[in-house]
């Protein structure tokens, strides 16, 4: 019997409030169930919307997969902007049972992905901190097995260095936004990453706005 037809033949039974009860409780004995739901209705209805130096939903979707085929727990995110990629990255971990620490210098934006995050049902996974990451980065204390770069461009060099490290073996940093032009950044932090014998670095050619993915042996 399908789950349809046993609420069916529950509302006949017993009528409709018997029938939400049950349904109610079998939401809170699957949490996971419920959140995955949330989640992608906010997705689908801020679909298009997320202009502000957030990701395309493509590498949002791309970097959720990563990080649950390889089990990452421990996230870091420079570069919140107004949380799009906040929240795949959120959604990801709560399927692996970790949590996201994601930094920003506006206030402005800041404010709304803190409510982005609220509104999806991820308020509790990720903790959304506002200041200068260039501060804050050099004081944190890993390990982190994930983190995603889509701040100052220029600044990644110098986060990378800061936070290599503090990866976990087997942990990956991903950068934003290789491609295009106006990229000096690009040869720089290229050249450092490929010239370390703890990196292996790729290109996600399934990516639409550019992701470097460099993975620690």
């Amino acid at each position: 019997m399908t789950m349809r037809a046993f609420m069916n033949r529950l509302r006949t039974a017993w009528g409709p409030a018997a029938a939400v009860l049950l349904a109610a409780v079998m939401a809170a004995a699957s949490p996971g169930q419920g959140l995955d739901a949330r989640v992608q209705d906010f997705l689908d209805k801020h679909a298009g919307r997320w202009h502000d130096l957030n990701i395309p939903s493509l590498d949002g979707r791309l970097l959720h997969e990563l990080i649950v085929e390889r089990g990452y727990k421990r996230a870091l995110e420079v570069g919140t902007s107004t949380g799009h990629s906040g929240i795949w990255i959120g959604w990801a971990l709560s399927k692996t049972g970790g949590r996201l620490l994601t930094l920003e210098i506006d206030e402005g934006r800041h404010g709304q992905a803190v409510e982005n995050f609220r509104e999806a049902g991820l308020a509790d996974l990720i903790e959304a901190r506002l200041g200068d990451a260039h501060e804050i980065v050099p004081q944190l204390r890993g390990l982190f097995d994930f983190v995603f770069l889509d701040a100052d461009k220029e600044g990644n060099l110098a986060y990378a260095k800061d936070l290599l490290p503090k990866m976990a073996k087997g942990g990956c940093i991903a950068v934003h936004n290789i491609f295009g032009r106006g990229r000096g950044w690009t040869r720089e932090y290229w050249d450092f990453v490929t010239a370390r014998a703890d990196l292996t670095t790729r290109i996600e050619t399934r990516s639409s706005g550019g992701l470097l993915l460099s993975f620690k042996k």
